[in-house]
């Protein structure tokens, strides 16, 4: 049961959406502020992530770029081939500069996004959301098989071996899978609801802690959690780099960290594609080490 209602032809967000979805109402998604969008930052390695990796390229058409501000869409437009869309924000509201790791405006936005990806849910489109610090090395879409019915497919900081724990696993927002239906649409209502009752606390923790208290349960979600050996993140590193499809700058606190360790990712990468060698180390992520310090 899909939980698509009927929205004006003028609704910009349905144009947008609509614009970049595949036939199936299924497309990507990534949000942006003007820290991110800045010349040879996330946003940069985000794409050259996708035009070098491994069947990734064609997939840029069916990324929407949401903008948080309206120095991000600026920057968004100018980049020929992009889908981006601008996120209306409150009067005086900026989240434009970097929002370092639970800081309040970094709070601020991932709740502002999780407000909007509901509304997504609510137009109809299934979805992957991918934060800009996820870089794709392969195409993603085969590995995230949903024969069994599921939900939500998501990724996790330390994957316990486990794909149906997603009690145990503890869940990370930075990349996952969604289908449009009532339970997620349902899922994500009470999610941003569960704000007010939570301060101080970012939308990751929240989701976390309704699973224990068994919201999954109670609306019907079906979630499998995405195995860290093909969905990497600096918190855990896959073992075996060719068989990753995205690595995440997770664990990491600062915008410049973030670009100096996922550069080394992608020279790493790199040098796999063209020796086609088996296993490979990633490089240290001593940038974001230090960047808690």
């Amino acid at each position: 049961m899909d939980c698509q209602t009927a929205f004006s032809p003028d609704d910009d967000l349905e144009v947008a959406l609509g614009g970049a979805a595949y036939a199936n109402r299924t497309l990507i998604l990534t949000v942006l502020n003007e820290a991110y969008a800045e010349e040879d930052g996330l946003l940069d390695l985000f794409l050259r992530s996708m035009r070098e990796g491994d069947g990734t390229a064609q997939l840029i058409d069916h990324v929407l770029f949401v903008a948080m501000d309206r120095q991000a869409f600026r920057r968004c437009r100018s980049l020929a081939g992009l889908r981006c869309y601008l996120l209306r924000q409150r009067d005086g509201d900026d989240l434009s500069s970097e929002q370092l790791y639970m800081s309040d405006g970094f709070i601020r936005i991932m709740w502002r996004r999780i407000r909007f990806l509901g509304d997504v849910l609510k137009h109809g489109y299934s979805f992957i959301l991918t934060d800009m610090d996820v870089m794709w090395l392969r195409n993603p879409f085969p590995k995230l098989d949903v024969g069994d019915g599921e939900d939500l497919l998501i990724s996790s900081d330390k994957f316990n071996g486990e794909a149906r724990d997603y009690v145990g696993n503890e869940l990370n927002t930075g990349f996952f899978f969604v289908a449009s239906n009532a339970r997620t649409a349902a899922l994500f209502d009470e999610w941003h609801a569960a704000r007010r009752a939570s301060p101080g606390m970012k939308e990751q923790d929240v989701l976390n802690r309704m699973k224990r208290r068994g919201a999954f349960r109670r609306l019907g979600v079906r979630a499998r959690v995405l195995e860290t050996a093909r969905f990497s993140g600096f918190c855990q590193d896959s073992r075996d780099a060719a068989q990753v499809a995205t690595v995440h700058a997770n664990c990491c606190r600062t915008k410049r960290a973030k670009v100096a360790d996922l550069r080394a990712v992608l020279r790493a990468a790199g040098r796999l594609n063209r020796t086609a060698a088996g296993l490979m180390r990633w490089p240290a992520h001593s940038e974001c080490v230090r960047s808690w310090t």
